[in-house]
């Protein structure tokens, strides 16, 4: 290529960087300081030199619920709003928002499903014996943790909403490195999480009434996902980094521990006929929430809260009584 072909292709590198300067600089402008999702005592667990942020409520003597939230490009503690305060009537609820995400440290790593499963194991064991909550791919770092035979975790029950192993494609390297990239990878993320995209996500799969959403939480999601470094950590979930390669329904088979699983009868991207064949291989109790697709906490709380309810209480090897939430499939 000679000097002005050079010219000519530098030009039009830099035209196109500014173009995206000029785009990042439309789609992000500051996000404000984020604020705790949810109501309690708000607090840090030092982990591997990061600050995780967790929301802790209710009595201390009570029995422990560790919440532990889905990955998405806006994920937070706050996915559990509807039913924190509640449960915190009867329980000690502790709620972090998962490294990389909401009020947690950010570091620009390149996260995986390793360092997750380790960060699971390592904050569970910080409660003696709790019961956990735990939503969509998350469920598959518990399970690690819970089947590592090198880790101390031990808990009393595992709930868990529409769980899966998988969240993305299988890994892409050169995806991850582009949404990592300083400018056009800013560009995309913003892109991504615009408050048009957050809101067609949420239409697309997350809610089965948009009515269930409000408009101040969208606001939230759009904050949580425009602070420094938010798009780190999506960038390794959308590429496929944060899959889990454990065998979810082999790994909660082999515990000792009474699993219940809730399911969106709506949901479409882990459908309930995944969820029918999971609660049969695993032995799992299997409640049906009509009417709503990954978030059936969100948008139908009294009815989950019910079901999380009965879910506490049963033991190893006890029947659950199939009161009807919603509906029960067994």
């Amino acid at each position: 290529m000679d000097a002005r072909s050079l010219a000519k292709a530098a030009g039009v590198g830099l035209a196109a960087a500014g173009g995206l300067t000029a785009l990042n600089r439309l789609l992000a402008r500051p996000a404000d300081s984020l604020e705790p999702p949810l109501a309690g005592d708000h607090r840090t667990y030092r982990w591997r030199g990061m600050d995780v942020a967790y929301t802790e409520s209710g009595p201390a003597d009570a029995p422990t619920v560790v919440l532990l939230h889905g990955i998405n490009a806006a994920g937070s503690s706050g996915e559990f709003r509807t039913v924190f305060d509640e449960l915190a009537d009867d329980y000690h609820v502790v709620a972090p928002d998962l490294p990389g995400f909401g009020c947690s440290d950010r570091p620009p790593l390149q996260y995986s499903a390793a360092l997750y499963e380790d960060f699971v194991a390592d904050f569970l064991v910080e409660y003696d014996s709790p019961s956990v909550l735990v939503s969509s791919l998350t469920t598959a770092y518990v399970a690690a943790a819970l089947s590592d035979p090198y880790t101390d975790v031990d808990v009393a029950r595992l709930v868990a909403v529409c769980p899966t192993a998988k969240g993305g494609p299988d890994r892409l390297t050169w995806l991850r490195e582009l949404v990592r990239a300083p400018v056009v990878g800013t560009a995309l993320f913003n892109l991504l999480t615009s408050k048009p995209s957050i809101r067609y996500f949420n239409a697309d799969h997350g809610y089965y009434d948009m009515g269930s959403v409000t408009e101040e939480w969208m606001a939230y999601e759009w904050e949580t996902a425009h602070q420094p470094n938010a798009r780190f950590a999506p960038a390794s979930f959308i590429s496929g980094f944060l899959n889990s390669e454990v065998d979810l329904g082999e790994a909660l088979a082999g515990l000792d521990v009474p699993v219940t699983f809730v399911w969106g009868r709506e949901a479409d991207i882990t459908p309930l006929a995944d969820g029918r064949d999971l609660a049969e291989e695993v032995d799992a109790r299997l409640v049906v929430v009509d009417d709503a697709k990954l978030l059936p906490h969100v948008e139908h709380p009294v009815a989950f809260l019910g079901a999380l309810r009965e879910a506490l209480t049963v033991s190893v090897g006890e029947e659950s009584t199939g009161a009807r939430p919603d509906a029960v499939d067994r």
